[in-house]
């Protein structure tokens, strides 16, 4: 209990005798963890727009002319047995006159009522493993050795750019959580070093009567940990309240789940702990 005490009353005495470099450490450290933050957003938001473009990706595959109606059944059982296939749609050539029809506002095939020329195709839907291009691939050459289609389509162009632009946004990602995380590391150290230079006396004294070097450093780790977990706290606070004031009519923003906000608020402090027992590790050695 009298250990507890004594914690709380230094680290009281040490946010009042320095509140000039915990504000400005405050401010910095929850600009830096509010970029993280938005950025962060803007991945989940980019990421759940990805997957629902991907949700309406359809892979056409057209039947041979040579295929008589009565093979179809073979064709479509042969069709299901393929991996990553989920359903598919038969397209008959009446069907695809009519779907002509109503793309264009009007019967283009007036007068071909006995010689309909439109193809027959199936319409594929792929489970969402399989939405990628790698994937596909495969998909694709299993259709190709099915005997009685003839041509496959997708938007396999589409689908390359959009791989692309995922990969980009997670090598961003990648780079903005390394730059974060020393960022965080160098500014908390650099701020617990001033904040404890004027007591490196103190600290030695105590050392000299007895006290563990943990029970030296231990309410200074706590300052870190609380200034880091507060400047986090702040950065959603923030966000909340700008979400509050902005609206997006047509985006549909997405939000890490509170679960993860809590703990990454928690191992902002974790982080915030270590910078701090890096920033007091020289004055430990002396």
């Amino acid at each position: 209990m009298i250990r507890t005490a004594y914690i709380m009353r230094e680290i009281g005495r040490d946010l009042l005798r320095n509140i000039g470099t915990v504000l400005a450490s405050l401010l910095s450290l929850t600009l830096l963890l509010l970029l993280f933050d938005l950025f962060w957003i803007a991945s989940g938001t980019a990421d759940r727009f990805y997957k629902n473009l991907l949700s309406d990706l359809r892979v056409e595959v057209f039947v041979d002319e040579a295929v008589t109606d009565s093979s179809l059944t073979d064709v479509s059982v042969k069709l299901v047995g393929v991996e990553g296939v989920i359903d598919f749609e038969f397209i008959s050539r009446d069907e695809a006159r009519r779907r002509l029809a109503e793309m264009v506002g009007t019967d283009l095939l007036v007068g071909y009522d006995s010689t309909n020329p439109l193809p027959r195709s199936y319409v594929l839907q792929v489970d969402e493993d399989h939405r990628n291009g790698e994937a596909l691939s495969k998909v694709e050459a299993t259709l190709r050795g099915i005997e009685g289609l003839s041509e496959i389509h997708y938007s396999r162009e589409w689908l390359d750019k959009a791989e692309q632009v995922r990969g980009v946004i997670l090598q961003i990602g990648l780079v903005l959580g390394i730059l974060t995380l020393a960022g965080a590391l160098v500014g908390s150290a650099n701020n617990m070093r001033l904040m404890t230079r004027a007591q490196a006396v103190g600290f030695r004294q105590k050392l000299l009567l007895g006290a563990s070097r943990l029970f030296v450093v231990l309410p200074s780790l706590i300052e870190s940990f609380l200034l880091s977990g507060l400047a986090a706290v702040l950065g959603w606070a923030l966000i909340f309240y700008g979400r509050t004031k902005v609206g997006f009519a047509r985006i549909d923003i997405v939000f890490p789940p509170t679960r993860d906000i809590v703990l990454f608020c928690l191992a902002a402090g974790l982080l915030g702990a270590v910078a701090g027992l890096l920033g007091l590790s020289k004055m430990l050695r002396d």
